[in-house]
């Protein structure tokens, strides 16, 4: 009964100042003033007040508000260690590589023997120069490179 009369005279307060609003050539806020203060009155009529203060005061409703709090915090708890695990879609990666694995089981390696460039000749002891310092694999891939275009 209590909150249905605050609601009311909040409800009639807003509507004075949506007439103030209104009188001052502010009709564009007047209107949205009045749509706001409608809310309240709109809600005691509907029921919704009387339910909010029945369910604000019932044990049995708190314990189901507390039941399902419980109920999200497993649910995102389970689901921030499942994320920090690294297992959450394991099934859908394992899925896709082995669908990847199915359409070009050769792509992803290069045959052996099959390099005809300047990189496939076996690479011989180089002498030990100003500019080598180490094994002749260091810059074979480079001069293959620097040949390749030219320089």
């Amino acid at each position: 009964m209590l909150a249905e009369t605050v609601c009311s005279a909040v409800s009639v307060a807003g509507l004075g100042i949506a007439v103030v609003t209104a009188y001052r050539r502010r009709f564009l806020t007047a209107a949205r003033l009045a749509a706001y203060s409608l809310v309240p009155i709109g809600l005691v009529m509907t029921g919704v007040v009387g339910w909010l203060a029945d369910t604000a005061l019932s044990p049995t409703a708190w314990a189901g508000f507390a039941v399902l709090g419980a109920a999200w915090l497993l649910f995102a708890g389970t689901r921030a260690v499942e994320r920090r695990r690294g297992t959450a879609g394991a099934g859908r990666k394992a899925a896709a590589r082995a669908a990847r694995e199915a359409a070009a089981p050769a792509a992803s390696a290069p045959p052996l023997g099959a390099a005809t460039g300047p990189s496939a000749r076996p690479a011989g002891p180089r002498s030990a120069g100003p500019r080598s310092t180490g094994t002749a694999e260091d810059f074979s891939d480079i001069e293959a490179i620097l040949k390749k275009h030219g320089i």
